[in-house]
Formats: structure tokens, sequence, C-alpha cells
């Protein structure tokens, strides 16, 4: 049963660290064309940080009729509503972009729409954000995440060395891009669930470059004559079972959610299952091999130290 469960077998040898030659141009290709994309498309910002109105309805009376929803709303006068079906057919999301008036203004538009739609239809949400809550938001949002990742660089300064602290941070700031660019290329909705999206994929990421890092380090301790780039392919190599294992069933997970946990939290479950697949090709071809331009290097212990084909062959043995 092991064996069918086992995805990677434990002494691959693949040889990453001549691809870092291929990486890095391509990840730095793509950190340029997610700047472009940041300026040019821009993120879809939801009511969490625009300020405005989402009301959840459901249908009484069988399947929601979008096309006489949108006539009547369209006569009340407001600036941009969208219907979206989500879950059943039944289920409507009405999303109001904010009023001209303040607060007052948006308490309004609820109001305005339940008089519209009569009583064939059950309120089951009603959220309503002025801008100042949304500029609070904002701001609070952009604190939090600055604060996750200078915590994260100071506990692998003093967990590792500088360099490992350089390059987790490096491969985490990698990959908050690589997912900022995802969601302005598919217009996804970004509001308060995409900064905890980022967040769970910035642990994520972490916590594989920090099993991979863990390896290095023991590698460095052991083996002291064994080129820097063989010993970071034997510490990948070792690692990459619970790597792709790791990255299968969350993905797995990821996918359920996706299909079956409704369209309120599709922009989430398909961020993270990006995230994912991003923050595991970090680990490998950014992570690690941005140690060889960082200056780590193996140390040269004269009569105690194995040599490079002694050392990974007693890697492999272990």
């Amino acid at each position: 049963m092991a064996f069918l469960l086992r995805l990677i077998p434990d002494d691959t040898k693949y040889p990453f660290m001549r691809l870092r030659r291929v990486s890095f141009p391509f990840s730095a290709l793509l950190s340029i064309l997610a700047v472009v994309l940041f300026f040019g498309a821009g993120l879809n910002f939801g009511i969490d940080f625009r300020g405005g109105t989402v009301i959840e309805v459901q249908s009484k009376t069988g399947p929601a009729d979008l096309a006489a929803m949108r006539t009547t709303l369209s006569g009340l006068g407001l600036e941009d509503v969208q219907l979206q079906e989500f879950g059943s057919p039944s289920d409507v999301m009405i999303r109001v972009e904010q009023q001209p008036g303040g607060d007052a203004a948006q308490v309004a538009v609820v109001d305005k729409i339940k008089s519209a739609l009569g009583d064939d239809y059950e309120y089951r949400r009603v959220e309503v954000v002025g801008p100042r809550v949304s500029g609070e938001l904002v701001q609070a949002g952009i604190i939090g995440v600055s604060l996750s990742f200078l915590a994260i660089w100071l506990y692998l300064w003093f967990r590792f060395e500088w360099q490992f602290a350089v390059g987790a941070m490096i491969a985490t700031m990698h990959d908050v891009a690589m997912t900022i660019a995802f969601y302005c290329s598919a217009q996804l909705i970004f509001d308060l669930s995409s900064i905890a999206a980022i967040l769970t994929i910035t642990g994520y990421s972490l916590n594989d470059t920090v099993v991979v890092y863990d390896r290095i380090r023991e590698l460095l301790r052991k083996y002291k004559r064994i080129p820097i780039s063989e010993l970071l392919d034997l510490a990948i190599n070792q690692t990459l079972p619970r790597t792709v294992t790791t990255s299968v069933t969350t993905l797995l997970a990821l996918l359920g959610l996706t299909f079956f946990g409704g369209e309120v939290i599709q922009s989430f479950t398909q961020a993270m299952i990006f995230g994912v697949l991003i923050g595991t090709y970090s680990s490998i071809f950014i992570a690690a091999p941005i140690l060889i331009y960082l200056g780590v290097r193996t140390q040269t212990v004269e009569g105690k130290a194995p040599t490079a084909a002694e050392g990974k062959a007693k890697a492999e043995a272990t």
C-alpha cells in the first residue's frame, strides 16, 4: 500500500542545479510580466477594498430570472449593478458599486433593491462597506503582509544564516508577485479572502523551502568536499518525495473546494491552486540554487572529510 502511495522514488538523481540557468531568466521574465500586468490590467478589487454593497438573494419560486432582475434593477438609477449566479440556479449575488452620498446612500441601496425585487426573493446576506472602511482595510492588509514578511525574515536569519533568510525571502516575494499577476490576468475578485490566500501561500511556500534548507544545512555539516551544486541537488532529491506528496494532497483538497465549494470561495481556491504550484517551483528552482550566488560554500576539512564520491554514496545509503 505504501508503494502505491509513493509518487516519487526515494533514490532520484535529477540534476536540478543545471536548470538554474533556465529557471532564473524565466522567473525574471515572469516577474517583469507581473509588474506590467499590475500597472496595466490592475487588480479587480472587490467590495472590501472599493466600497459598495453585496446582497445575496435566493428565489422562492425556482430558478432566478437574471434578465428580468437586471431590467428591474437598471431602472433604479444605481451605479454599476452586477448580477452573478452562484451555487444553485436560484441563488444570485448582487454587487452594487459605491454610491455618491456617503454611508446613508449605501444603506439606501439595500432598501431600493428590496422594494424592487419584492417578496419573491429571500435575502440571505447583506454587506455594506463604506469608503472609509475600505481604505482602512487596504492599509491594514498592506501592513499585515509587510509585518508577516519581516517576522519570517528575522526568524529565518536566526534559525539559519543570512544567506538562507535572503534566499527564502526572494523566493517568497517571487511567489507573491506571481500570485498577484495571476489575479490581474484572470481578473479574479481581490478582496479580504485574497489577502488570506496570499498569506496562506506564503506560509506553504516557506514551509516547503525550510524543509529543503534544513536538509541542505544538514548535508553542509556532514559532507565538506562535495561541490555546492551537487550538494544542493542531493538535498532536493532527498526531500523531493515529501515535497511532491504534500503538493499533490493539498491540490486534491483544493480541487474539491473549487468544484464543490460554491462560487463564493472560487477566487480563493483558484489562487491557492496556483500558489501551491508556484510555491513548489520556487522552493526547488529559486530558493535552493540562489544559495550558490549568495556565497554558501562547503568548507574543506583535511583528513576528516569524505570525498565527493564517498559523500554521495553515504548519502544515498542513508
